[in-house]
Formats: structure tokens, C-alpha cells, sequence
């Protein structure tokens, strides 16, 4: 397949999540098209799991959607430079108040490859330590703990929906057999 020719790249919003851009590229049949492209600095997500084998959810309100949504615990790398590893253990410890040294990388997601270049590392984390939370000012978590059977029947009812969780909890259990 012959690559698109990117023209010109026009950041359009800064945002503290995102930035949205205006792409200009020339197609293989020589039109020029606009195509609208958000950058995103990446992210890394969690399956910490207890030493019953339970694993701990995150219940938090998502603007997007407007209500409360069950979730791996999750969240933005500091920088482009910051490696997935770090975001992963100091996410789960801000989130969840656990903390852990045997982080394993379990699976890399593209999110939403249409229009956005979010890629979100998980891993799987054993021998939880507690500690305590450390959330940011504008975050209201409540942590649960579920077991793979219960996650994955919220999944199939449709009660969890969350792209990154879903695959992150079925990636978990075909690669453990929990």
C-alpha cells in the first residue's frame, strides 16, 4: 500500500490532556484532504492483582460520559520521555494506595487509531504493598476488588465498557487462564 503524504501539520487546540491538530495529506490518487489527528503523550494502565487473585478496580465519574465507570487504575504519562513502567507503578499507587515492585508488561493498545496516536501500556502487578492513595485534587476514587469472573461477566452484559479495561482484563485471562 503506497504511504499517504503528510503537507502540513496545524495544531488548532493545546490542551493539558491533548492537543488537536489540522492535518493536510495527499491521498494515492493525488486528492488533498484535511484530516483532523489528536496527540497524545500516552498512557499506561494496571491489572494489580491481590494475593487471593482478586483484582482492584477503580470507580470514578468520567465527564465524557456522565456517570461512574469501573476501570483498571490508569493514567497519562508525565512526559513523552517517561517510561510506561514508571507511570504504571505511580499510577497504582496514587489510584488504588498499593504499591508494587513486580510489575510485568503485559500488553500495548493503540486506542483509537482513526484519528489519535493514545497508546496505553498495561502490566500486571503482584505482591501489592499497601500504602496509601495520593490522588489529584480533582479525583474521586473508590477502589473494589473483583475477581476475573466477575469482570469479565460485567463485560459481557455491557455494566464495562471501558476499551483499555476490557482488553487489559481479557488479555490477563487468556495469558493466565485466571
Amino acid at each position: 500500500m503506497e504511504i499517504i503524504k503528510r503537507l502540513n501539520r496545524e495544531l488548532v487546540y493545546k490542551g493539558t490532556v491533548i492537543d488537536m491538530y489540522k492535518d493536510t495529506v495527499q491521498v494515492q490518487n493525488g486528492h488533498i484532504a484535511e484530516w483532523d489527528f489528536i496527540g497524545h503523550k500516552g498512557a499506561a494502565a494496571v491489572i494489580p492483582v491481590m494475593d487471593d487473585g482478586r483484582i482492584l478496580m477503580v470507580k470514578q465519574y468520567r465527564n465524557a460520559l456522565d456517570r461512574v465507570t469501573i476501570e483498571v487504575p490508569a493514567g497519562g504519562r508525565d512526559g513523552v520521555d517517561e517510561p510506561y513502567i514508571t507511570c504504571a507503578s505511580r499510577e497504582l499507587e496514587e489510584e488504588t494506595g498499593y504499591a508494587s515492585q513486580d510489575l510485568e508488561f503485559l500488553i500495548s493498545i493503540q486506542t483509537t487509531v482513526a484519528f489519535c496516536n493514545e497508546r496505553i501500556d498495561v502490566f500486571v502487578a503482584r505482591n501489592l504493598k499497601k500504602t496509601r492513595q495520593h490522588l489529584d485534587e480533582d479525583e474521586c476514587v473508590e477502589v473494589e476488588a473483583y475477581d476475573v469472573k466477575e469482570l469479565l461477566d460485567m463485560i459481557y452484559a455491557g455494566k464495562l465498557q471501558d476499551g483499555k479495561t476490557m482488553a487489559a482484563v481479557m488479555a490477563y485471562q487468556l495469558k493466565y487462564g485466571k
